[in-house]
């Protein structure tokens, strides 16, 4: 059987899931509304709603999700995909249209911000440019991360995994997440640890996520033993090249 691209029933899907779309007005609106509020909350660029509305780019993108989400909810995924990618050609933000993304999502700056099929956003969240909320290739099914509320994702972080990230977490810039992160808590690093949990520094606290590495605290035992062991092996020599009457 060939099968063929068939850009009508692509529109057609496309206005369907809009018409679908829009039948909900009030409530989209409402979102729409509450997004750019957060926008004009989180980044002090913003000088109006208007210029958030027209010329943000995060804000597009969120916005285009709306559509593509509605479409692969519905079974169109190829109109969906076709949304999306559309989406990222004019922003540079790639949204899969399977995400699911809560309200108040800000995108500051936003290129190079891409977001997996199985990511799941939590409310008030902020992802700033290069961030991306991705898989390891390891994963099936579940294959990326679930981001709770009011958290923030650093310029060029890289979240990766079916791992959680808690309520009001943040991840540092460049950081590397391959685990999970608990609430209130920030990370920095390659790959990324906790520095903090509700403000208070991990080297003050141990808990059952961050524990002292035995293994670590091991080889820095041994470290010092053989510096110790070479310091008397170095004085046991000295002694030994030393004149016989010295000696007495």
């Amino acid at each position: 059987m060939k099968w063929t691209l068939d850009s009508e029933e692509i529109a057609s899907a496309v206005k369907k899931g809009a018409t679908d779309l829009f039948r909900k007005g009030t409530a989209l609106l409402d979102e729409m509304r509450y997004d750019i509020k957060a926008f004009r909350q989180r980044d002090p660029a913003a000088k109006s709603d208007a210029e958030v509305a027209l010329l943000y780019g995060g804000f597009h993108a969120r916005t285009a999700h709306r559509l593509a989400h509605r479409l692969y909810q519905g079974g169109h995924t190829l109109a969906a995909r076709a949304v999306s990618q559309t989406a990222r050609f004019f922003t540079g933000i790639e949204i899969h249209p399977g995400a699911v993304i809560g309200r108040g999502l800000v995108i500051d700056h936003g290129t190079g911000v891409v977001i997996g099929e199985t990511a799941e956003i939590g409310d008030d969240c902020t992802l700033y440019q290069g961030a991306t909320l991705g898989g390891t290739g390891k994963d099936v099914g579940k294959r990326h991360p679930t981001i709770g509320n009011g958290v923030m994702v650093g310029a060029g972080a890289k979240v990766l995994g079916p791992l959680s990230v808690g309520d009001n977490a943040k991840i540092a810039a460049g950081a590397v997440v391959l685990s999970s992160i608990p609430a209130d808590s920030t990370a920095v690093g390659i790959p990324a640890k906790v520095v903090k949990v509700a403000g208070v520094r991990v080297e003050d606290q141990l808990d059952q996520i961050h524990m002292p590495d035995p293994v670590e605290e091991e080889i820095a035992a041994l470290h010092d033993e053989v510096a110790a062991l070479r310091k008397k092996l170095s004085a046991l020599e000295k002694k030994s090249k030393a004149p016989a009457k010295d000696k007495e």
